[in-house]
């Protein structure tokens, strides 16, 4: 049984829902310390020039030590009306523009403060979007019996021991941070899923890989987006 765990990003790229439809179970892990420019509260479309631009939700200042699940989104600033603005972009290019906008608002339009809450909503709608039908959990409302994490790797060991799973799947931005020994000791296989970020086409003259799922259910339909979940290799 595979288990996947996470920290809840913003609409993120299309590799997070292949490590999604891979595992048996997945955990949102909202409690680590918020980083600043990172996925949490930002990610990436394309703008009219055809390069990358961000699309970001405007936080409240917090301690240094805050953690992900007690950062409050800044909705004195019309944040969602600069994301929609940013996001016409797409509407005289991209096919399913109409349906992936319905679905951005029926996210944004949620009132709410909580930057996680956003971020896990964000994620839960494009997996039921795409009928990814795999249980996930949020670390904050579990509680688990987590003990001795010596280390920043040793959260996802205690946790797959706790939920009894023999496999743990991480993306491989992390493969030189874990030690594959704790794994093997604890008799849990430790996997990494690299997602092939399929070309598709964008009407720009050139691929740009690795942007949100949203530029992604822009141009490609349901079934050539779960189609691209497929496509990976584990390491």
């Amino acid at each position: 049984m595979r288990l996947g765990i996470m920290q809840p990003y913003f609409f993120p790229y299309i590799g997070y829902f292949s490590l999604i439809d891979y595992c048996d179970e997945f955990v949102f892990f909202d409690t680590p310390q918020f980083i600043s420019h990172g996925w949490i509260n930002r990610n990436r479309i394309l703008k009219q020039s055809g390069n990358p631009a961000y699309i970001t939700v405007p936080i409240r200042r917090a301690p240094r030590n805050t953690a992900i699940n007690n950062i409050v989104i800044n909705n004195e600033l019309k944040w969602k009306e600069k994301i929609y603005g940013q996001l016409s972009y797409y509407k005289r290019k991209a096919p399913h523009y109409s349906i992936v906008m319905e679905l951005v608002r029926s996210v944004l339009e949620k009132p709410r403060d909580s930057l996680s809450n956003l971020c896990i909503d964000s994620i839960n709608t494009v997996c039921d979007f795409l009928e990814l039908d795999i249980r996930r959990h949020i670390f904050s409302d579990m509680e688990l019996g987590i003990y001795e994490v010596n280390s920043p790797d040793e959260w996802a060991l205690r946790i797959t021991q706790e939920m009894k799973f023999d496999t743990y799947v991480n993306p491989p931005g992390g493969m030189s941070f874990f030690d594959r020994g704790k794994y093997t000791e604890a008799g849990i296989k430790l996997e990494f899923l690299r997602n092939e970020l399929t070309p598709y086409i964008q009407r720009i003259g050139h691929f740009e890989p690795g942007l949100s799922i949203i530029d992604v259910l822009m141009f490609c339909s349901t079934g050539e987006a779960k189609s691209m979940l497929k496509d990976f290799q584990i390491m």
